[in-house]
């Protein structure tokens, strides 16, 4: 009988343990959109995320709650061993589109393995995955720069903070785009590639935020493959072309501990009010 407590004791111990290493976060919210012209909607929405921690070893996952059954979004698995970090992601995530939206047209896999060291190479990080794919990332002189190597096309991202700007740019495949945003009087602003402009104002709880997303010019459908070779990669769905339009957001804390936001779109001429609380 001792030799049995003293096992149920051990057991209780190591529970313990576990979940003392196990982060649990998440957010919950209700919209209510009178969508115009339209009738009107509402919409929820509840995601938990979980991370356990052991050693040098890192399980984060991510679920969707809020449909009839909970539902997998994320599963990533990452473990250090030296210089040497290795990351497996086993959620394979949707990857096609079904609206003209230019989104990706064929399905891919999502799931592998990559293989990182960090080199002693001016402070650089080498990735390797399972489909071939280089990488090659690091900071530079305040300047960080990802390179990747992969079929079809080469993709190379660069940030930087510079004279109180931050600034961003990529390109991918021989395609640029990039972004720049800084504060002015208190007032953040951000202009990117596309045209598009945001200013946000007040202080952290209390903000209202200005936005103009410029118009979006119909493009042809780009033709991939199923296995992602060639220049064009899974291919590119059509896109729609779609008029500007500008939105105002004010968003404020709450006592209760959620956040309660309002959003006007000239899109659709629609007011949409979304209570919030992230734990």
């Amino acid at each position: 009988m001792k030799k049995l407590i003293a096992l149920f004791a051990t057991s209780a111990v190591a529970s313990t343990s576990a979940i003392g290493a196990i982060a649990l976060s998440g957010t919950a919210s209700v919209s209510y959109d009178d969508n115009g012209s339209l009738a009107s909607s509402t919409s929820y929405d509840a995601d938990l995320s979980i991370v356990g921690t052991a050693g040098g070893t890192t399980l984060t996952a991510g679920y969707d709650m809020d449909g009839t059954a909970l539902s997998t979004t994320s599963a990533v698995l990452a473990t250090t061993i030296g210089p040497v970090t290795v990351t497996a992601d086993m959620f394979d995530e949707v990857s096609k589109d079904t609206t003209a939206s230019g989104g990706q047209e064929f399905e891919s896999v999502d799931t592998g393995v990559t293989v990182s060291l960090d080199a002693p190479i001016g402070d650089a990080t080498i990735g390797l995955d399972n489909s071939g794919n280089v990488s090659v990332s690091g900071t530079w002189s305040g300047v960080t720069i990802s390179h990747t190597i992969q079929d079809g096309s080469d993709k190379t991202t660069g940030s930087a903070s510079i004279a109180g700007m931050d600034i961003s740019v990529t390109n991918d495949g021989g395609s640029s785009t990039w972004s720049i945003g800084t504060t002015v009087s208190g007032v953040a602003l951000t202009l990117d590639s596309d045209n598009d402009i945001s200013a946000a104002f007040g202080v952290a709880g209390n903000t209202m935020t200005v936005s103009h997303v410029s118009a979006v010019a119909s493009a042809a459908k780009k033709t991939g493959s199923a296995a992602g070779t060639g220049t064009n990669g899974y291919g590119k769905m059509t896109v729609d072309s779609a008029k500007a339009y500008s939105t105002v957001a004010i968003s404020r804390d709450l006592t209760s501990g959620a956040t309660l936001a309002a959003t006007y779109s000239s899109k659709d001429d629609s007011l949409t009010l979304k209570a919030s609380v992230a734990f």
